[in-house]
């Protein structure tokens, strides 16, 4: 019998009309260990997106923090060298300033991360070209940033980056060096081999990166008090007064080189990396309250789809205006994303045919549930994995259609629990009774219309 290749047909869409199992692998220990599942992170106050866009090496990897409704504005977080998007401090600054309303992106510089690249090729200049590749990908799928946010030496890449981006109204940075060369310091012991010209290899953060004279030359090149003094935006300057890494004078620096308007907030007795969970809440709180003064609602923003709750029994999937593709679902008051993988799509959520699936398992599921609990079976929990391909007809022994392709949905039912062998048969036979199994199995009508807005009407 054919079976169907997952990996290969999962992204293919449009309804299966036969559905199996195979209660031969249904048996399970009532001790089995089962696979945890990978979740999606999202709040009643914000939405986590994966992204991939071009930067100055190959594809960036980033994570876009979304507001739920339209975004007032768009910010970009850049994250402390070698550190990576997915540091805490970047996340609890993310989900902040997201609860105001402003989404943040915040990505991984190339060569790091979920990046491609390699570290030891990058230099300051090529921190400086991903933000502005960063920005593109916002300016051309969503809308430009208006606010940049920097930790440690991505505050001193934001304030470089910033004249390069012309809708930048308001720079924030934290723990930054008034000068980039400050880096150069982490580098201990290695750096009289790399400025020999030779690739050392540095212990950052208890990770080992390579480090050529390519970065030192470009670093020491780097204008960046003439930066900061033409800076044309607000600017707010963020540092700990006992930071051991980056010490509070290059605040200093950063602050009295700048032109109006300026603020500065002391973050007393936290370390550089934030590390402390109310030390990173503190800066993501001030932060949020501050770039809201900054933060018109972007006037190119596609609208993001209509967050108000459904009527009972009605499903709305609207375009969500973040991606090409992403569509956003309320049912009621419940709400998730749909969308295709990369590079149709970017991968936000499941695509149409794993929402099938999803639908069919659930109800599978719930109805031998309800019928374990009536009967007073010990079913202890039930797992519904499908799968959906097409075969042709002639491999398709129960099938109707004499020619052509068909679409199969095979469904394995697993049953934990110490079941007889009795009470496992009529769990399994119980699953055909599953409302969606029968509307799938049944003649379905599709009536469509379409509706127009008064605006449409005009």
């Amino acid at each position: 019998m054919p079976t169907c290749n997952a990996t290969l047909y999962r992204r293919h869409s449009c309804i299966g009309s036969i559905l199996t199992f195979r209660p031969e692998e249904a048996n399970v220990a009532a001790n089995a260990q089962l696979p945890r599942q990978r979740r999606l992170r999202c709040d009643c106050m914000s939405t986590q997106t994966r992204t991939v866009f071009r930067g100055s090496g190959g594809e960036l990897a980033g994570k876009l923090e979304l507001p739920t409704g339209t975004p007032r504005a768009f910010a970009l977080f850049a994250h402390c060298f070698t550190c990576g998007k997915d540091n805490v401090a970047a996340g609890r600054i993310s989900r902040a300033l997201a609860k105001q309303g402003i989404a943040v992106l915040r990505f991984d510089f190339t060569g790091l991360g979920e990046s491609d690249g390699d570290f030891a090729s990058t230099s300051f200049s090529s921190n400086i070209e991903d933000m502005v590749n960063a920005a593109d990908h916002l300016r051309s799928q969503y809308s430009a940033p208006s606010i940049l946010i920097g930790h440690s030496l991505g505050g001193a890449a934001v304030l470089a980056a910033a004249p390069l981006i012309p809708e930048v109204r308001a720079v924030a940075t934290i723990g930054a060096p008034a000068d980039p060369a400050h880096v150069l310091g982490l580098l201990g012991g290695a750096l009289p081999a790399v400025e020999r010209g030779e690739e050392a290899t540095v212990s950052l953060g208890g990770r080992p990166f390579r480090v050529s004279r390519q970065f030192l030359d470009d670093i020491a090149s780097q204008p960046q008090r003439e930066r900061i003094s033409a800076l044309d935006a607000a600017l707010l300057v963020l540092h700990s007064p006992v930071d051991e890494v980056v010490s509070v004078d290059n605040a200093r620096t950063i602050f009295d080189t700048a032109r109006h308007p300026k603020s500065f907030i002391s973050l007393d007795g936290a370390d550089h990396l934030l590390s402390n969970r109310a030390d990173a809440e503190y800066a993501a709180n001030v932060l949020a309250a501050w770039s809201s003064r900054y933060a018109d609602a972007p006037t190119s923003m596609v609208q993001i789809a209509d967050t108000a709750d459904t009527a009972d029994g009605v499903v709305r999937v609207a375009e969500s205006g973040t991606g090409r593709l992403t569509q956003q679902i309320s049912a009621g008051s419940h709400r998730l994303s749909a969308d295709e993988p990369h590079p149709v799509g970017d991968d936000t959520g499941p695509n149409p045919y794993d929402l099938l699936l999803a639908a069919l398992g659930a109800c599978t599921s719930m109805t031998v549930r309800m019928y374990a609990d009536r009967k007073q079976f010990p079913l202890e929990r039930v797992v519904v994995e499908s799968r959906r391909c097409r075969i042709h007809a002639d491999d398709c022994a129960e099938c109707e259609t004499a020619t052509g392709m068909v679409d199969r949905i095979e469904r394995d039912i697993t049953l934990i629990g110490p079941l007889d062998a009795e009470q496992r048969a009529a769990l399994l036979a119980i699953a055909d009774r599953c409302p969606v199994h029968r509307t799938l199995r049944s003649e379905v009508v599709i009536h469509t219309v379409e509706t127009r807005t008064d605006e449409d009407r005009g």
